[in-house]
């Protein structure tokens, strides 16, 4: 007999979604504009925005494939979809749908 978790276990991410997680995969350039802003935010909606946006960009910075993605945005030939799919594909695959 086998256990099996009441719910699916997700990856942990490679940057998680904490102050000092961000600050941590940062450069120390970036990680001082980040302190920066987070320290100048008001608490709410515009922290919880700097800290999605400074994620996505710790996320980023630590990927393996950064120089390529970097290469293939700046050529514009960076596979995109609509935000409409991306979201079917999120539903499709489990997540969550994002509430405002």
């Amino acid at each position: 007999m086998s256990a099996q978790p009441v719910q699916p276990h997700e990856p942990e991410p490679r940057v998680p979604k904490t102050i000092n997680g961000i600050a941590g995969a940062l450069s120390a350039a970036r990680r001082m504009d980040f302190y920066r802003e987070i320290g100048e935010a008001q608490a709410g909606r515009e922290l919880d925005e700097l800290l999605i946006q400074w994620w996505g960009r710790a996320m980023l910075a630590t990927d393996p494939d950064r120089d390529r993605i970097v290469a293939e945005a700046e050529a514009g030939t960076l596979p995109v979809v609509s935000l409409e799919e991306a979201m079917r594909q999120r539903i499709r695959n489990g997540g969550a749908v994002p509430r405002d």
